[in-house]
């Protein structure tokens, strides 16, 4: 038999262990990809001296997740990667 502290302790497991978003749907797919476009985007400029290649997979990314938050329709985060996509397509253009 479990105690009182003992199921509110599996019950706040429970929500840790499930995502809050549902999984293999569109934007499931997308956020994924964009986030590791992000990722290597950020490698990139780690790595100094790769800055179109920056650009590149960081434009990338900031798309797929504009899409994600137009379909979330989440203000904010259409905001920041709106601003982000433009600041992004400025660079690419001043290294052209």
């Amino acid at each position: 038999m479990t105690t009182d502290l003992e199921e509110k302790v599996l019950a706040a497991n429970d929500q840790i262990v499930y995502s809050a978003t549902p999984k293999n749907t569109l934007d499931w797919y997308i956020k994924w990809i964009a986030s590791c476009f992000i990722l290597i985007s950020i490698a990139f400029r780690a790595a100094d001296g790769y800055i179109m290649w920056d650009l590149i997979f960081g434009t990338l990314g900031v798309i797929g997740w504009l899409v994600v938050s137009i379909l979330w329709r989440d203000r904010a985060l259409i905001l920041l990667n709106g601003v982000s996509l433009f600041m992004l397509i400025v660079g690419i253009l001043n290294r052209v």
